[in-house]
């Protein structure tokens, strides 16, 4: 008799019989899901993360418990505004998603391989993302829309000066940074709070392509970051990152020069160093993309115990907006996807039903209290106090709120002569195809970072002497 792995089957596992044509049919019909709206294209795999640092003086988090301790991780890069066929290469920022398997749940680090964002107010958000798909008349890709957005809101200069220069286009997602870009809080057994920030610095060196090099590469290898990271793990090889954080305490945070719930800034690694703790390791490349890249569902309220949010507006606004587009494009019980299920510890709750429920829980009351088997809450899980007063509202930021000093500092004293003309030719080459009066307002935030940047931009763009200055 043959083996059973190779006779074809239909999907109620019989062998093939007249009811296939129908069945396959239909499975067809059914295939796609919906597509990210951001961070539609990207790669993944599997490893672990290991302490190598004491930190429990800031968390209380048990997979922090003990130098050497591993928790296993699925990690998730990706392009961020592009559709799910777009270049690997394209200019935009990287997402870099990291899912820890804790036995206290998953904690799920979301982050970009930029240290700072386009916008802090999360209301902008879908308008600013909006600017990076298609004209709704012309389906095409739109400059104006671009460039009339940031050339309204002054405080994505720190983020754009990033994103046009060399950093804008890694050399596939082994040789990038990774960033948690938002403010979170630690908590440690005491109960006493420090704000942090989280980096992944690549043990392969930081390495970027040339604007020229990454173009010839959208059409020669659209998907040349995915196969770089999948052929390096399938040679045997791995992909490390020295896992770092900046922290600062709770109270520093209400009066440090920079309003540090701000993710268009960055704390200055000379008032709080960046300090290692940790090694992200991946080992593992996915057997099947869909099962486990596409599905893969990554939150910032992912939280455990000892990692909570901060006062951050876009972070809040995440906390609601990642898990509502799982919701929406995986269905209700995402969480209980292999790929997304925390497998290390115990779901136990009143949620049950809905499509494809694979864990509903047995017997279990579905309410709470209830007599017959109540649960508890233990008082280390819950999100620690902290005092908020005054009149709630709408207000532009009280802190001293400068939006141009940062990417300002970026341009004269982090970029080098080559990348500050690199910087130049690759916005100019952009720039140039949105109208005028958006280059101009454009070129004056860019002027007030730095005199230098501004003009540089204006004679790039053949602005008539002084226009830039207007």
């Amino acid at each position: 008799m043959s083996d059973s792995n190779n006779i074809l089957t239909t999907s109620i596992g019989t062998p093939v019989d007249d009811f296939h044509l129908i069945d396959k049919l239909a499975h067809f019909d059914r295939e796609r899901i919906p597509e990210r709206v951001v961070h539609a294209k990207g790669a993944g795999a599997h490893g672990y993360f290991e302490v190598t640092a004491d930190v429990t003086k800031f968390s209380k988090a048990k997979l922090f418990e003990s130098i050497g301790k591993r928790t296993p991780v699925f990690a998730r890069f990706s392009t961020v505004g592009g559709e799910k066929g777009s270049a690997d290469t394209e200019r935009d920022p990287r997402g870099f998603a990291v899912k820890f398997y804790t036995e206290e749940g998953n904690w799920d680090m979301t982050g970009n391989n930029t240290p700072v964002f386009f916008i802090r107010d999360p209301i902008k958000f879908p308008d600013f993302i909006h600017t990076q798909k298609r004209n709704p008349q012309t389906n095409l890709k739109d400059p104006d829309a671009f460039w009339d957005f940031l050339s309204l809101t002054p405080e994505s200069a720190h983020q754009v000066s990033i994103l046009f220069s060399d950093r804008g286009t890694p050399d596939g997602y082994r040789q990038m940074n990774g960033y948690s870009s938002h403010t979170f809080r630690w908590v440690n057994k005491s109960g006493e709070a420090f704000w942090v920030k989280f980096h992944f610095k690549t043990d392969a060196g930081i390495n970027n392509l040339s604007a020229s090099d990454a173009d010839k590469l959208k059409s020669t290898n659209g998907d040349y970051a995915t196969e770089d990271l999948f052929n390096h793990i399938k040679n045997g090889n791995t992909v490390s990152w020295t896992v770092q954080y900046q922290v600062m305490p709770e109270q520093d945070g209400f009066k440090y020069k920079w309003n540090v719930f701000d993710v268009t800034k960055v704390w200055p690694h000379s008032d709080y160093p960046c300090v290692n703790f940790g090694k992200l390791v991946l080992n593992r490349n996915p057997e099947n993309y869909f099962q486990e890249v596409e599905q893969s569902a990554f939150s910032p309220g992912h939280l455990v115990p000892g990692i909570e949010p901060s006062l951050d507006k876009m972070l809040q606004g995440r906390l609601f907006s990642y898990p509502d587009t799982h919701r929406h494009r995986l269905g209700t019980n995402y969480t209980q996807i292999p790929i997304n299920c925390p497998y290390r510890a115990r779901v136990v709750n009143q949620q049950r039903d809905g499509p494809q429920s694979f864990n509903n829980q047995g017997n279990r009351p579905n309410y709470e209290p209830n007599s017959f088997q109540p649960l508890s809450v233990i008082p280390e899980s819950k999100t620690s106090q902290f005092r908020v007063t005054g009149l709630i509202g709408r207000y532009k930021p009280a802190h001293p709120n400068d939006d141009f000093a940062q990417p300002g500092a970026l341009f004269r004293k982090v970029f080098n002569d080559q990348q500050r003309t690199n910087l130049i030719n690759n916005v100019v080459g952009h720039l140039k195809n949105a109208q005028r009066h958006i280059q101009e307002r454009q070129v004056k935030i860019f002027q007030k970072c730095d005199p230098e940047y501004g003009e540089r931009l204006a004679q790039g763009l053949g602005f008539p002497a002084n226009k830039s200055r207007l």
